[in-house]
């Protein structure tokens, strides 16, 4: 999740104010672009590795490095209504002062806030969504200037909501109206199914790793870490192991889109390739994390189909590369260098040399099969970037994010990178802050994609939905075009079973 990079010198000062902040010092370099803020910003085409290496600094708590910073960033913070702590805004401060950086933009805001002392960074900090870290605390307020200055960064290049666009009713008339729909999915779509998420607190994927001690969960889909010792991914992949034969009405709801002619592209980030499975088709769409579709050796790249490899994911064992055993098996042993079950060469260490004695010569082991899911560490397909910067930039008419946090790079910035004035909608169970969507319908995404279809009339069927399938929209927030979405068959049977008890 990298973020842009701006340069530009931007110096603030008065005479009696308390001491300036200067946006080209170390602490705060990327705080403030140059370019028109409003323009969709350039789309990176790096992710955040999964893990980072600490330097010396780290080690010594000063921790100057942006990574670290977005790792922050990411972890989002809700202003409350009320608060008495002197370090958080509430929420109708906060409201206040993200309105006020966009009327002003940043140099301006900055002397009349920090410049003139009305408020420290630590506080101003939470107004932007910052969760203040532990490392920072009882440190001088400059120790937060580089943080703000990313938090200003990131709020000054988010997309504006778009007015117009407000209900649910909205919702519907767009998907009524408009021809060239891009939908972005992730794990949050397939939960119906019983396939986890990635990332929600307590039920995802993640959590659990943390609970069975993983310190950083991500590393099981690390490539270096599978081609040190794929038996880790093995023996949890069984969890997230695709059911080849279902589908849930989210995925119908793409489907239909599809059979009506709307659907431009599915960018998924799900590796279950149910997408497939539930009839999209390849043209139209792009597995951004890859899937389950296929498997290939680590060694000599023999790709299968991924149902191949999955009875080895059930039994926890490594599958191995058919090819290579056949290929070892016509070779007379002894004539390759020994090989780890990857492919890659066992490191010698001092004193070692190519002497038959030292066992430098043995049987190779065949190459290890790792579904074509994309890991940590490997590049994102081709595909991706030229699909969206070639042809659906300029053809996408209405964008629909669902199930997705939006967290992860490049994918988190395609709302972003789209015409502005494109309208957009989101549908998840929770809310997100740092992408503004024009319309918030929170809810699970099954419950929420049937609502629609019936506003619209549309015939979604599916062997999950009721017939007589109907919900209750409640607004959350007005002023964000947030609203709740429940089954009300559902909140009635939960009602009746409470009264029972």
């Amino acid at each position: 999740m990298a973020s842009s990079g701006y340069s530009g010198p931007v110096m603030v000062q008065e005479p009696s104010a308390p001491p300036a902040i200067d946006l080209t010092d170390s602490v705060a370099a990327e705080a403030v672009p140059t370019a028109d803020p409003y323009d969709p910003p350039k789309l990176s085409y790096a992710s955040r590795p999964a893990k980072r290496e600490e330097s010396p600094a780290e080690e010594d708590g000063s921790w100057e490095t942006a990574s670290l910073y977005e790792e922050i960033l990411d972890d989002e913070f809700e202003c409350p209504a009320e608060t008495t702590n002197p370090h958080v805004c509430s929420a109708e401060e906060a409201a206040r002062y993200r309105k006020r950086l966009h009327e002003v933009h940043a140099s301006q805001f900055i002397l009349e806030t920090i410049t003139a002392g009305k408020i420290s960074a630590r506080k101003l900090c939470t107004a932007f969504g910052v969760k203040m870290p532990a490392f920072l605390e009882g440190l001088e307020d400059e120790a937060y200037y580089q943080l703000l200055g990313l938090a200003i960064n990131r709020e000054l290049n988010k997309r504006h909501r778009l007015a117009q666009y407000k209900t649910i009713d909205d919702a519907v008339k767009l998907l009524q109206e408009r021809k060239n729909i891009l939908v972005i999915t992730g794990a949050g779509i397939s939960t119906s199914l019983g396939i986890p998420d990635f990332r929600s607190k307590n039920t995802g994927f993640y959590s659990r790793l943390l609970d069975m001690g993983y310190q950083e969960p991500e590393q099981v889909f690390d490539i270096h870490q599978f081609d040190e010792n794929p038996t880790d991914f093995y023996k949890l992949a069984g969890d997230i192991l695709p059911d080849l034969k279902k589908w849930t009405p989210t995925h119908q709801f793409i489907r239909l889109l599809q059979d009506k002619g709307k659907l431009l592209t599915n960018y998924t980030q799900n590796i279950d390739n149910v997408e497939s499975h539930a009839g999209i088709l390849a043209q139209n769409l792009i597995q951004c994390h890859g899937s389950w579709a296929t498997a290939s050796c680590r060694k000599c790249k023999f790709k299968v189909p991924g149902e191949e490899i999955f009875d080895a994911v059930r039994e926890q064992k490594p599958a191995q590369c058919k090819r290579c055993i056949e290929e070892i098996a016509t070779k007379r042993p002894g004539t390759k260098r020994k090989r780890s079950s990857n492919g890659t060469k066992k490191r010698r260490g001092p004193g070692d040399d190519d002497s038959d004695s030292d066992g430098a010569y043995d049987i190779p082991q065949p190459g290890v099969m790792k579904p074509d899911i994309t890991f940590f560490g490997e590049a994102l397909p081709n595909d991706f970037f030229m699909r969206l910067k070639t042809e659906d930039h300029d053809k996408v008419d209405l964008v629909i994010v669902m199930g997705t946090s939006m967290k992860v790079a490049p994918v988190s910035e395609i709302p972003n990178y789209l015409p502005r004035e494109i309208p957009q909608i989101y549908i998840s169970r929770d809310p997100i802050h740092h992408i503004n969507f024009d319309i918030n319908l929170l809810g699970d995404c099954d419950a929420v994609v049937a609502e629609l279809a019936r506003r619209a009339g549309w015939d979604l069927s599916h062997k999950m939905l009721a017939e007589d399938q109907q919900a209750d929209v409640e607004s959350v927030d007005e002023e964000l075009h947030t609203y709740s979405v429940k089954i009300r068959r559902l909140a009635l049977k939960e009602e009746s079973q409470d009264q029972k008890a």
